[in-house]
């Protein structure tokens, strides 16, 4: 059925109605079932139909709706910063609750900027991300990330202040014959040297998701890289901020990605997972360092939202938790993962057109080429992402399929993102699906 009054994502699609969730399905108003296999956008950790999510809204909207923080702080809210701050690495004691990822980004950057001047460091203003990757929709967050796509039409409104250096991609950037040892410490001085020719004193933060998601389809770093673009970072004064909105709150198989590099950064961005899509919401941590100098400082963040830490949001954010952690749901993740990883590779690992697999945990992305000995890309007017992703659905199957891989007009990728309860039944419907997708998709 067509909307008359929404104003959708596109205008020319005729989407059908999802009714109800049942586990990793989602339900349609005609019957029809639907295989999450991308949790939306990587949103649906727990399926769809999770019952100590859905008796925790029932639970506190019995109790209290809304409080603005302006006026109180709330139980959830306090419950649910004190669990992430435990549960997080490093000293990241403090919890900035937002209602998504691209407000928690917004948040991250604003705060490095007021770190800064609150020291007397009045000229870090500048931020460093790398090319193809995403940290949001808003302006600034749209500015700092590398989606040339995305940012196409709105270049005359993005900052000045957001540069960028190059993604960690062994499977496109890393050279023949080039170790990891190399491969990583290239990046690290074209960080450095960035950082020095902009002026260190001039540089706010590093940027970078731990594990890229929706731009280049769950590309892992290179063993050793966070480790040593933290020590640039630390040598020049800069924050080293971490985007963990995609691939964060379990989905690589830890609660935080960044466990598996090492590193505790200066603040890491939560949303998607946080939630579980029961409620919208995000959170930024903070060390204790940057909070203890606008504490002792100002003592105020200039920046807010109506709906920061709002107790319905966090309610479900402490459920989420619950489950992950208190019924060891997190536990499956990895193990479940590493099935549905070697599911694809056994159907697409010698498949002409499947040129990378890759990721963690359940956060996995197959590479679409033209030519497995070239790496050449289909021609991005074959549009090959968008009817991938059509004829999925035609299947029952909810994968997320995207363009732009390589520079953000070239390539193609899949991102596969599916519930952390889905059982060898669903790997099976994942894999025959996909392959009916691509099969059919593909240029004759």
């Amino acid at each position: 059925m067509k909307s008359r009054y929404v104003f959708p994502r596109h205008t020319k699609a005729d989407l059908p109605i999802a009714v109800g969730g049942d586990g990793p399905f989602l339900i349609d108003a005609d019957g029809k079932r639907y295989l999450d296999a991308c949790g939306g956008a990587a949103v649906s950790c727990l399926g769809h139909s999770d019952e100590k999510l859905k008796a925790a809204v029932h639970e506190q909207v019995d109790k209290l709706a809304y409080a603005h923080t302006s006026f109180f702080t709330t139980d959830p809210s306090e419950e649910l910063a004190e669990r992430l701050a435990e549960l997080s690495p490093g000293d990241l004691n403090r919890v900035y609750f937002v209602s998504g990822g691209s407000e928690a980004m917004e948040s991250a950057l604003k705060l490095a900027r007021q770190f800064h001047m609150e020291n007397g460091q009045l000229e870090r203003a500048k931020i460093i991300a790398r090319w193809q990757s995403y940290h949001g929709n808003t302006l600034g967050a749209l500015s700092a990330g590398g989606n040339r796509w995305r940012r196409a039409q709105f270049e005359p409104m993005l900052s000045p202040a957001m540069h960028h250096v190059s993604q960690c991609n062994a499977y496109r950037s890393q050279a023949a014959g080039e170790s990891d040892e190399a491969y990583t410490d290239r990046l690290a001085q074209e960080l450095d040297d960035t950082i020095q020719n902009l002026g260190s004193e001039t540089v706010a933060a590093f940027v970078a998701e731990p594990v890229v998601g929706a731009t280049m389809g769950a590309v892992p770093p290179v063993a050793g890289y966070f480790r040593k673009m933290h020590a640039v970072c630390k040598k020049h004064g800069v924050l080293l901020i971490l985007d963990e909105v995609m691939c964060g709150m379990g989905r690589t198989g830890t609660l935080f990605a960044c466990e598996q590099e090492g590193v505790a950064p200066d603040m890491i961005a939560i949303a998607k997972g946080l939630g579980a899509g029961v409620q919208p919401i995000g959170a930024l941590l903070v060390s204790d360092r940057i909070y203890d100098t606008i504490e002792t400082g100002s003592g105020f963040f200039q920046h807010g939202h109506t709906y920061l830490g709002h107790p319905m949001a966090c309610a479900v954010g402490n459920a989420v938790l619950d489950r992950l952690v208190g019924d060891d749901v997190l536990a499956r993740v990895a193990p479940i993962g590493e099935q549905l990883r070697q599911a694809l590779t056994a159907r697409f690992g010698n498949h002409p057109n499947v040129g990378d697999i890759r990721g963690r945990g359940l956060f996995l992305g197959l590479e679409l080429v033209a030519d497995r000995g070239t790496k050449e890309p289909f021609d991005p007017k074959l549009g090959l992402a968008g009817k991938i992703k059509k004829r999925a659905m035609a299947e029952g199957l909810m994968c997320y399929p995207m363009g732009g891989t390589i520079d953000g007009e070239r390539g193609d990728h899949v991102l596969l993102a599916p519930p952390f309860i889905i059982e060898d039944e669903h790997i099976a419907m994942i894999v025959d699906r996909l392959e009916t997708a691509i099969t059919a998709s593909l240029p004759q």
